[in-house]
């Protein structure tokens, strides 16, 4: 994961334009808040990036941790929710600190394919020390084995259409096929996983899972799972 963690610290072009960024942050807040308990929950966004909209999220809940491993990205986080009291900014270490069974509901979208399988497998074992009896944890936009970068980029586009970016979107597309980030794709790769492989992999650690009818964020053709601990 270290490769994408510094990939995402750098100045990059994964968005396409500011309004790619604003309406993708704004979906993934609205997605968020959608599985969130009660106004009291305490909430985890595990690897969160730019969480541009956490402000509406922590609305909706008693307290929210934003946990990013790239320290650039942390440092604005930490700047630009300073002077909300219903965030804490921590790096991923940091939550080996955190109490057992402390969180109400833990979200992990589009992360886990920049993860190794061993990565991820650390990742659901803390998550689930992490949650409460009962607690829930959303594991989304998780890529399928069959489907490849044409789907991406066409619900790319179809996303740019709904939202005013279409225009960028398609120049975008073109960059990004020149772009470090497509140079480290093919270098590096991306995790791809079955239905059937999640939903082991989150029993290996303690979680009981199912695939949800609608993926988190704007592709239909990528997955969500929602677990619970037993």
């Amino acid at each position: 994961m270290d490769d994408w963690i510094d990939y995402y610290d750098s100045t990059h072009t994964i968005y396409v334009s500011k309004a790619h960024r604003d309406a993708h942050f704004r979906l993934i807040a609205n997605d968020i808040a959608r599985f969130i308990p009660d106004p009291d929950a305490v909430v985890l966004d595990y690897s969160c990036g730019e969480a541009l909209f956490a402000t509406q999220v922590a609305a909706a809940c008693g307290h929210l941790i934003l946990a990013e491993p790239a320290p650039g990205v942390r440092g604005r986080l930490s700047s630009r929710f300073k002077a909300e009291p219903k965030i804490e900014v921590l790096a991923l270490d940091a939550l080996k600190e955190k109490a057992n069974a402390s969180i109400d509901l833990a979200v992990m979208i589009s992360v886990a394919q920049y993860m190794t399988p061993a990565e991820l497998d650390d990742a659901l074992v803390m998550i689930r020390r992490l949650l409460k009896p009962g607690g829930t944890f959303v594991l989304g936009d998780i890529l399928r084995p069959n489907v490849g970068a044409p789907t991406d980029v066409m619900a790319l586009l179809r996303f740019g259409a709904r939202h005013g970016f279409f225009k960028d979107a398609v120049i975008g597309i073109m960059r990004t096929a020149l772009s470090d980030y497509w140079q480290l794709r093919q270098r590096v790769g991306l995790q791809r996983y079955s239905e059937a492989q999640v939903i082991g992999k989150l029993a290996n650690a303690g979680l009981v899972g199912t695939l949800a009818p609608v993926n988190v964020g704007h592709n239909p053709a990528r997955m969500t799972f929602v677990a619970r601990t037993p």
